[in-house]
């Protein structure tokens, strides 16, 4: 296909983990696994390995370096790749994850991964959950140098992979991801009503962006434009 009629085809970019995939593994090893850890290494209660963690998520939240499963190593003295490794039997798709990207490429739709997920993490994502074959493209944040917090990460994607923002939608259960791609001009933006199993679905009235249930719902709304674009062209 001629390079400027692929740039041309819909481009449907997600996110991996609490939209792709079940958030309840990386809550477990972040907010259970970690801490005990952590205390256990460092001798100390259970409350303070807690009360520690929470003040360094917090300080590097949004940041390419609290991603970083090596950085975190190098401040916090547990190899967190190597919890995962450890539990990595919890990783688990949500439902309706491979209906919905074998439907939307059967549809046309250029499917793309993109990811804060580090290289390392992603690569042990994907050893337990297929996903590769969908997408054409698969990005860590750490490939680009920037967090998809920041609009940094959309001008290098562009800059590497060329693409029409106004022929993309996004999926990301992250607020503030959703932010930066909305003020990059990614029209169509959509955020997941329950990124974690193991935590009560959000309000939806609460969120800034249409929230997905299940994944397939995105189907509708994309129909609803389809249609809404018609009765305009019509």
């Amino acid at each position: 296909m001629p390079y400027s009629d692929l740039q041309q085809q819909p481009i449907a970019m997600f996110d991996m983990d609490g939209t792709l995939l079940d958030l309840a593994f990386d809550d477990f090893i972040w907010n259970q696994c970690l801490p005990e850890r952590y205390a256990q290494l460092h001798e100390c209660s259970l409350e303070q390995s807690q009360q520690t963690l929470l003040r360094f998520y917090k300080q590097h939240q949004h940041t390419l370096s609290g991603y970083s499963s090596v950085y975190c190593k190098s401040k916090l003295g547990v190899d967190v790749l190597q919890l995962q490794y450890e539990y990595r039997e919890k990783i688990s798709a949500r439902t309706g994850c491979h209906t919905l990207l074998k439907q939307l490429n059967a549809q046309g739709y250029r499917c793309w991964l993109l990811t804060n997920s580090d290289r390392a993490g992603l690569e042990l994502k994907l050893e337990h959950v297929e996903l590769s074959p969908y997408f054409e493209l698969m990005i860590s944040s750490e490939d680009l140098g920037y967090a998809k917090e920041d609009i940094a990460f959309w001008q290098k994607l562009q800059q590497l992979h060329p693409f029409d923002p106004a022929q993309a939608l996004f999926v990301d259960d992250t607020v503030a991801v959703l932010k930066s791609a909305e003020e990059f001009g990614i029209p169509q933006l959509f955020s997941i009503l329950q990124p974690s199993s193991t935590h009560p679905a959000r309000v939806t009235t609460e969120l800034a962006y249409p929230a997905l249930d299940h994944l397939t719902e995105l189907f509708d709304y994309l129909e609803s434009h389809l249609q809404l674009k018609d009765s305009k062209t019509a």
